[in-house]
């Protein structure tokens, strides 16, 4: 009986051995899916790195980005890093205008200024169709209004034309508007003229432009921002060898100059 009893237990030990051992085995190792749960893991947080450098890179980049505008636009309203369009931005409070900063602009406030006057002026031209009488140019000195003296003068005289006093009232309707010193200069072509009246071309050329100060300033321009110059015929625009030429000389030029219009504003404090 004792050796049968011995037997069957030998039997049960050697039929449950191997499956004994697969457990134990399984026990003391971490379950398959554990590494691939692993990897996932990993790649994620590779991919929160790379997302991290990149965000820095990009933000140092904004910042330099905002830091050259500031510098090209002179000013502090380049909003910062983080701001949402719709949000109420508050002005940086800038540094005080290098020198160079403020004659640009003072210059670019006389550039408009000037462009101003010249559209006022061809707006008058355009409609009471002055076209080839008056015109009006931009140069680097400043605004120059022409006006052929066959407009304003009869041939040799200082008499106003009704169709030239008719014209400057309607120049003088503008130019009373702007507190800039204006000159009027008068000029002639090479004709030499002698009478009792005008000895020489000095002569009538200063009084056609002192007759049309007089009639501007009657008409509402401040006498003290007006002033009256005779050239005779040493500044010509054209030869005074042709009919043509020559009417193209004698002209009347109202004159606005840049450094009057810029020491206005200086007067004024612009640009500080």
């Amino acid at each position: 009986m004792a050796e049968d009893a011995a037997t069957e237990a030998e039997g049960e030990i050697a039929l449950s051995s191997p499956q004994e051992d697969e457990n134990k085995e399984g026990a003391s190792g971490a379950p398959a899916w554990m590494a691939t749960f692993a990897d996932l893991v990993t790649l994620l947080m590779c991919f929160f790195v790379l997302l991290f450098a990149m965000s820095t890179t990009q933000q140092e980049t904004y910042k330099e980005l905002v830091k050259s505008l500031r510098s090209a636009l002179g000013a502090q309203a380049v909003p910062e890093s983080g701001t949402r369009e719709g949000l109420t931005m508050h002005a940086v409070p800038s540094e005080e205008p290098s020198e160079n900063q403020q004659i640009d602009e003072l210059g670019g406030m006389i550039e408009k200024e000037m462009e101003e006057i010249v559209s006022e002026v061809r707006e008058l031209v355009l409609f009471n169709k002055l076209g080839g009488e008056v015109s009006v140019t931009k140069t680097e000195d400043g605004v120059v209004i022409t006006m052929s003296d066959l407009l304003l003068f009869s041939q040799g005289g200082t008499t106003l034309s009704a169709k030239g006093h008719d014209i400057l009232e309607k120049v003088a309707s503008v130019l009373s508007k702007l507190a800039y010193h204006v000159k009027i200069k008068g000029h002639t072509d090479s004709s030499p003229i002698s009478s009792s009246y005008f000895p020489s071309n000095w002569e009538l050329s200063s009084a056609r432009a002192s007759m049309v100060v007089r009639l501007l300033v009657k008409n509402g321009v401040p006498p003290q921002y007006i002033s009256a110059e005779g050239y005779a015929h040493y500044h010509p625009v054209a030869t005074n060898d042709t009919t043509k030429g020559r009417g193209l000389n004698r002209r009347v030029e109202i004159v606005y100059e840049r450094d009057s219009i810029a020491r206005q504003f200086a007067d004024m404090g612009v640009g500080e």
